[in-house]
């Protein structure tokens, strides 16, 4: 142990000297081979862990979680995955009620959610506006690019293993009224109730695709969370560009579980207004993938307030000007990489 100590506090040292920006980008594939970088990363894991939780907020410590996940995303091989939960993200879905609750009474909301996967976020969403606002009229697109999980999905049926992560429900967010409020429950096995799978288009599509902005249409809010990180950076920007067309004039953009350089990058360069309201709330809201941070490539770092540019960094929701996103799938319409959502 005394070694261990020993040898975090001389890494501390050296990153404190070395900036954050460097430290990210210093991995490059010219300087490492895969099974180096593998080695590198097996030797830091003991080092990491004895590092308290709680000291992951400061510089040196949180420049060196971006340097190994830097390394990490180096060698991954990214593909999709398809574990969640209900109320997967409270804070956000706080936030979607309080978008929802602006709409006059009566009105109609449009809401599209790509990478719909088994439906687990399309039925939280549906409830959280649907128990708050029942008047309005919420007009929903679930998309997927698998026919086979839009089925899935439309059927409504979990049991606590549907999550797909070992060890977790499915349901394991959900308080006891909350599951009686949305299921119908024969043992263990548990039904969407019938007013929540109202006003539901399951759509099979890509979200990468231009053609998807012609089949929906404009959207009040559109949802975008935890599919872009599993695909590779530069297909992810060119997605979430396209996805961007999708918003209605000042409609709003849920964007999380995705490389933050990526979205940052493209919410600066399109204009998009980061909505402060629970931002930080939003970041910390999804355990599972902060927790995963640095050593796998979706894992979610610490929020830095003491970078200039945080809010943007940070932000999960943003408004977007529809003038900008007309602008950017105009850019886009071609050669644009399939997303695998």
């Amino acid at each position: 142990m005394v070694g261990k100590a020993r040898g975090l506090v001389a890494m501390t040292k050296f990153h404190e000297s070395v900036s954050h920006s460097t430290l990210a980008g210093g991995a490059r594939p010219r300087l490492f081979r895969k099974s180096s970088v593998g080695f590198y990363l097996r030797l830091n894991k003991p080092v990491w862990r004895i590092i308290p939780r709680h000291l992951q907020n400061h510089y040196p410590v949180r420049a060196y979680g971006a340097w190994l996940q830097s390394l990490v995303r180096l060698i991954a091989a990214r593909e999709q995955y398809f574990g969640t939960f209900f109320l997967r993200n409270r804070p956000a879905l706080e936030l979607m009620r309080g978008l929802a609750d602006e709409k006059a009474k009566n009105s109609t909301l449009k809401v599209a959610i790509l990478a719909c996967s088994a439906g687990a976020e399309v039925y939280s969403i549906l409830w959280t506006i649907r128990s708050a606002r029942p008047d309005l009229n919420v007009l929903v697109r679930a998309v997927d690019i698998s026919q086979t999980i839009l089925n899935f999905a439309k059927n409504g049926v979990y049991a606590p293993d549907t999550s797909g992560l070992v060890g977790s429900s499915i349901f394991e967010r959900l308080t006891a009224p909350e599951m009686e409020q949305m299921f119908d429950w024969n043992g263990d096995v548990a039904k969407i109730k019938p007013w929540l799978r109202e006003g539901i288009t399951w759509q099979l599509g890509d979200a990468s695709s231009p053609e998807l902005i012609r089949d929906l249409g404009p959207q009040d809010i559109v949802v975008a969370n935890n599919f872009l990180c599993h695909m590779e950076p530069l297909a992810a920007e060119s997605c979430l560009r396209n996805i961007a067309g999708l918003v209605d004039r000042q409609g709003y953009l849920f964007v999380s579980g995705v490389d933050l350089d990526v979205r940052a990058k493209v919410a600066r360069e399109l204009g998009w207004r980061p909505v402060p309201e629970l931002l930080e709330q939003i970041h910390d809201g999804d355990p599972s993938v902060r927790k995963d941070w640095p050593w796998r490539w979706w894992g979610l770092e610490p929020l830095d307030r003491s970078r200039h540019d945080w809010r943007t960094r940070y932000a999960a929701v943003f408004q977007v000007s529809k003038r900008r996103a007309q602008a950017c799938v105009a850019c886009h319409a071609t050669d644009t990489p399939s997303a695998s959502t």
